[in-house]
């Protein structure tokens, strides 16, 4: 392209743009014209409707104010507004004063000037002026708003010279009423009143009443206050004194619209003296039922609990803070279901919703019973309340229905009973005649059900069981327990008799309260087969609890010529050993404990083996306590000492004898006190306590050693337990058994890391049975 090319292309161009920035300020001129022309309308119509309102107030006699930013002045109409300003108690017409007294006025016309002033909403109210004698005047105000300013045009009308409002007929209304009626300010003051609030005040006028201070009643001032402050409808009902008499009056307080506060009363002395004596009547009516023991509950047409009585809440079990607060009849029926309460029903949602569907019905519905779940049967009266709502009425009727139910289980119950019992059964009447039978009895004896019914009474069933049990004799004897009015005929039998099958029949008789009489047969030979072989068992296990005895009595009688053999040569090494090192007189005494260890744990399985046996008799005598524990600490003091462990003895002086067998109780410290030892660590102390308790003296054996698990504590006492504290496997079994010989028990006292107590509880007089016989003498 060529210099001449873009120089007319770079010409073009900007003449486009030229043209482009001509059309848009065009078009923005027109747009600016089109506002300002919008804007000389708006201030035109503004204009006008100010020059309308202008002439409004003046044809119309009224004071327009404008109020921008809360501030008000006066547009026209200076004369209405100072009449407005007088109206409403000003000294002086001031615009801005004019509108704070109509926003003092009421609470609801400030309520109404704010939403002017600030949102734009139109209003209309009128103002009663404060004069106390009613003769002032009324303002009525108007509010519209336009643009940003609010415009207010102010109306005074006067009342006449009876100091009646401006609407005649509507007062001569008012003041024709038999009861108090009035019209307050925001402050709940008297405006104006009828007649009879003059003559219920003993006041001559509105004046005269302020002059001396009297009202109609105090409360309905603060009545009317209150519905002023609020914008809403008060309503209450009070006792005052007119012309002498008390009488109750309905009073109520509706804010009115153009401003203060209507009220006017009803005499309704008659109805509250009614409610009264109804409420007494209720009162009486609710005290009586609270005396009686059927429960009732009256619900209203609400459905909620209006009246129950102290039999309602005992009945059901329901909390009386809980009814006090009227929960609704579902809320009941479902606090009852909750415990268990209401009849058992498969579809409780359907049976609810037909309980609640009563209230529909204008009859009373039949009567029904309720079995609950506790056992207790419930007859249940329904009816409407004339009142409106249900009245339901509780009856516990389990005590009259007790002999009629119990009648009609007993039977169904006793025939169910007896058809799934395997003994044959028969129940005969003091007539003979057969009342009941079970299917087991027709199987027993090999015939039909049919023919039971028909045999009819005792002989007949006689001829039908006769084929198995030949014996007349034995259903002749049967026959007197059934129908002999001899007390001691009837009296229960038992035996056992065979059958021509070879069957063992065991037969019983019963007499019953009714004077009929049970007769059961019951096929017990597999039983007595039983028996036999249980026989023949338990006299095999009695041969092999013999033969363990004589072979545990045998082998430890043959261990002990060895064990004594060892335990004297090793005794011998120890004390002359000549020839013998040291380490080997120390290996003799080693030689010499393992085998005295061993000889006493010989011992001790001979001993446990005749208590098995039932053999072991004690030797009784009195025993002093205080010697048999100092034996036993002397006895273990060497081993004490060489452990480091100390021996403490606590016996109180009461504790005095104790009848038993010495060795025997010896014994049993001997294997506390070895086990205490054992589990003592250097420094630890095993004390050897006494202690006398009602009946019986309490031998305790306590260590500070490592304590016994849980886990272990529940079978300390089983046999070879006893290994894992360290003894022989039997010591503590054989101080329980030696325990129990004596008539008492031991017990365990032992946390982990606490030590261990072991109490041996014995009686100051031996009860043991395997006791040597005594001559009853004592010291």
């Amino acid at each position: 392209m060529g210099a001449n090319q873009l120089i007319l292309a770079a010409a073009a161009g900007a003449v486009s743009l030229a043209i482009c920035a001509v059309l848009w300020a065009l078009a923005q001129r027109r747009q600016a014209q089109d506002r300002v022309a919008a804007i000389a309308r708006k201030l035109a119509a503004l204009e006008a409707r100010a020059e309308t309102a202008q002439a409004s107030a003046e044809a119309f006699d009224s004071a327009l104010l404008a109020v921008e930013d809360g501030r008000a002045l006066l547009a026209s109409g200076e004369e209405s507004l100072a009449v407005c300003a007088a109206a409403l108690g000003l000294s002086e017409p001031d615009p801005q004063g004019v509108v704070n007294a109509l926003m003092r006025a009421d609470p609801d016309h400030a309520r109404r000037l704010r939403a002017l002033f600030e949102r734009g909403e139109a209003c209309a109210f009128e103002v009663q002026g404060p004069s106390s004698t009613g003769s002032g005047g009324l303002v009525a105000v108007e509010g519209r708003a336009a643009g940003a300013l609010a415009w207010l045009r102010l109306s005074s009308a006067t009342a006449d010279d009876a100091g009646l409002p401006t609407a005649p007929r509507f007062a001569a209304f008012i003041n024709a009423r038999p009861t108090p009626a009035w019209i307050a300010a925001a402050d709940g003051s008297p405006v104006w009143v009828n007649s009879a609030w003059l003559k219920a005040a003993d006041a001559v006028s509105l004046d005269d009443a302020a002059a001396r201070g009297v009202a109609f009643d105090r409360s309905a001032d603060a009545l009317a206050s209150e519905a002023a402050n609020l914008g809403q409808r008060r309503d209450t009902v009070r006792w005052s004194t007119v012309a002498g008499k008390r009488r109750a009056f309905h009073i109520a307080a509706q804010p009115l619209e153009g401003g203060g506060v209507g009220v006017w009363t009803e005499d309704v002395g008659e109805q509250e003296d009614l409610r009264e004596l109804l409420k007494r009547n209720v009162e009486a009516h609710d005290e009586t039922l609270n005396h009686i023991a059927e429960a009732v509950a009256v619900f209203d047409k609400g459905k909620k609990l209006m009246f129950h009585n102290i039999a309602f809440a005992e009945l059901w079990g329901l909390e009386p803070a809980w009814l006090a607060e009227q929960p609704t009849h579902s809320e009941v029926l479902d606090r009852l279901r909750q415990r268990r309460r209401l009849p058992e029903t498969a579809d409780y949602s359907k049976w609810k919703a037909g309980e609640l569907d009563r209230y529909e019905q204008l009859a009373a519905g039949p009567d029904e019973m309720w079995s609950l779940p506790d056992g207790r049967t419930l007859k249940v009266v329904r009816q409407p309340h004339p009142m409106g709502g249900l009245l339901l009425l509780y009856s516990d009727i389990t005590d009259e229905l007790k002999l009629t139910s119990q009648y009609n289980a007993l039977i169904q119950v006793q025939q169910a009973t007896l058809d799934k019992l395997s003994d044959a059964v028969t129940v005969f009447g003091s007539d003979g005649r057969l009342r009941l039978h079970n299917e087991s009895f027709a199987k027993f004896w090999n015939v039909t059900p049919a023919q039971v019914e028909a045999a009819g009474d005792f002989e007949g069933v006689v001829e039908l069981c006769i084929p198995k049990l030949h014996d007349r004799s034995f259903w002749a004897e049967l026959k007197g327990r059934v129908a002999d009015p001899d007390p001691q005929a009837r009296a229960p039998t038992t035996g056992e008799v065979k059958t021509a099958d070879s069957r063992i029949v065991l037969y019983q008789s019963r007499p019953l309260p009714d004077g009929a009489t049970l007769i059961a047969f019951t096929d017990v030979t597999d039983a007595r087969k039983l028996e036999g072989a249980l026989e023949a068992k338990e006299q095999a296990l009695a041969d092999a609890e013999r033969l363990k005895r004589d072979f545990v009595g045998n082998v430890s009688y043959e261990l002990r010529t060895p064990l004594t053999t060892i335990i004297g040569y090793s005794e011998l090494l120890e004390r002359s050993g000549e020839g013998l090192s040291e380490r080997g007189r120390g290996h003799a005494a080693a030689v010499k404990q393992a085998a005295t260890q061993l000889a006493r744990s010989i011992d001790d399985v001979l001993d446990m083996a005749q208590i098995d046996a039932d053999e072991m008799a004690l030797d009784l005598e009195d025993v002093r306590v205080a010697e048999l524990l100092a034996a036993q600490a002397e006895r273990w003091a060497p081993e004490a000492e060489a452990a480091n462990v100390a021996i403490v003895v606590e016996c109180p002086p009461e504790v005095g004898l104790i009848r038993g067998d010495a060795r025997r109780l010896g014994q049993i410290l001997t294997h506390l006190v070895e086990n205490a030892l054992g589990q003592t660590p250097a420094g630890g102390t095993v004390t050897l306590g006494a202690k006398k308790g009602l009946g019986e003296v309490q031998l305790s054996v306590t260590d500070t050693g490592r304590g016994i698990p849980f886990h272990v504590q529940a079978h300390i006492f089983d046999r070879f337990i006893g290994r894992e504290r360290g003894g022989p496997g039997l010591g503590l079994a054989l101080v329980k058994a030696l325990t129990e010989l004596h008539g008492g028990w031991v017990a365990l006292e032992s946390e982990p890391g606490a030590g261990a107590t072991f109490t041996c509880h014995l009686p100051e007089e031996a009860v043991a049975a395997a006791a040597q016989p005594e001559l009853g003498l004592r010291p």
